[in-house]
């Protein structure tokens, strides 16, 4: 992974984000119009777990999302075979923060549009 690149510039360039806010202690924040992403810094104290799991994003086009991200530098998107209905590929920022991505959306797959107009 390319190690010079930063979290709120990777998440600009591969997901169209804007910084919105910059604390003093490192902590950005990022929105692309609809989701606000909060990449705030760890400040752990003795037994305090860190962060959560990962995140999602519902993307248009998988193919031009994972030429982005292998060109920001991380390792290409690898598909997850799970029946799990949410995502078809697990992805990693330059921090190593997991994130899926899925073309269908969270919720599983939309029904086909019915071709006859009713």
């Amino acid at each position: 992974m390319n190690s010079q690149v930063e979290s709120p510039d990777f998440y600009s360039s591969v997901f169209a984000m804007e910084l919105f806010h910059h604390d003093p202690d490192g902590s950005c924040f990022l929105s692309d119009g609809y989701l606000s992403l909060a990449l705030i810094k760890h400040q752990l104290d003795r037994e305090t777990p860190v962060g959560f799991n990962h995140f999602g994003f519902h993307i248009e086009d998988t193919a031009a999302t994972t030429e982005a991200l292998v060109a920001a530098g991380t390792p290409k998107p690898a598909e997850r075979f799970t029946n799990r209905p949410f995502a078809e590929y697990r992805a990693m920022d330059p921090e190593g923060n997991w994130f899926d991505l899925s073309e269908h959306g969270f919720g599983g797959p939309r029904p086909p549009s019915d071709s006859t107009g009713s």
